[in-house]
């Protein structure tokens, strides 16, 4: 089995080298650069499995560099930050970033992340499964859900809205499948967290707001509804 690539893009010379060090020792294998310029140009020739970018690095900041990699792939990226403000979390998230990590952080806790992401990515292809007739028009087929003009192939792993495709990254893709699975029913920030972010813990609900937003510009601002003070809510 091929050992999982990560692309680290981080200045600090010490947190880089032993963030290396940390992954490599658990089987991942790292290139690992001191500048966004410098990291475009190792994601385009290596095509990582996932991408872990520093905000602040030089030459093209994390933010940047995070949007220059959504416009050619939907690999994961996590944001790795010195600062846990709402910008710098906001900002990393609507450039596309599938998740993000506060500076200083343990390597144990580094490493559960890096290997959540990649599980619900691997499993992106699967995770229709609960939503198959869960609601929604399906077609004879079995394998389509219909929420207006909204088409959800869950065998194809497709998104179509007024016949066109959408295009959706990995996180967004099982975000859809989770409000499909159950249409009508207020789900909450922390139940979609450990659902569709794989998380075991109490984790950063801004993470599914900025989603939910990014995931509502591309299949309609209205299919999803959000329930002040419980969650969100598909439209059936």
């Amino acid at each position: 089995m091929a050992e999982t690539h990560v692309l680290f893009v981080e200045d600090d010379d010490v947190i880089r080298e032993a963030t290396q060090l940390a992954l490599e020792r658990v089987g991942f294998t790292v290139t690992a650069v001191p500048d966004g310029m410098l990291g475009l140009e190792a994601f385009r020739a290596d095509r990582p499995d996932i991408a872990l970018l520093d905000v602040m690095v030089p030459g093209l900041d994390g933010v940047s560099l995070c949007r220059r990699i959504r416009d050619e792939s939907t690999v994961p990226v996590i944001m790795l930050s010195a600062r846990a403000d709402a910008i710098d979390v906001v900002l990393g998230l609507e450039a596309g970033a599938d998740d993000y990590v506060t500076k200083p952080f343990d390597g144990a806790v580094l490493v559960a992340r890096i290997r959540a992401v990649l599980r619900r990515f691997g499993h992106a292809a699967g995770a229709g499964g609960s939503a198959a007739g869960a609601g929604g028009t399906q077609d004879e087929a079995g394998g389509v859900l219909v929420f207006g003009d909204v088409e959800i192939d869950t065998e194809g792993m497709e998104v179509r809205r007024g016949g066109a495709h959408v295009g959706l990254t990995p996180t967004e893709m099982r975000l859809l499948l989770e409000f499909s699975s159950a249409p009508g029913t207020v789900l909450s920030r922390d139940k979609l967290l450990e659902r569709v972010w794989d998380y075991g813990w109490g984790g950063d609900t801004r993470v599914v707001d900025v989603h939910v937003q990014r995931l509502r510009t591309k299949i309609g601002q209205d299919r999803i509804e959000t329930v002040r003070g419980f969650g969100y809510k598909l439209r059936a």
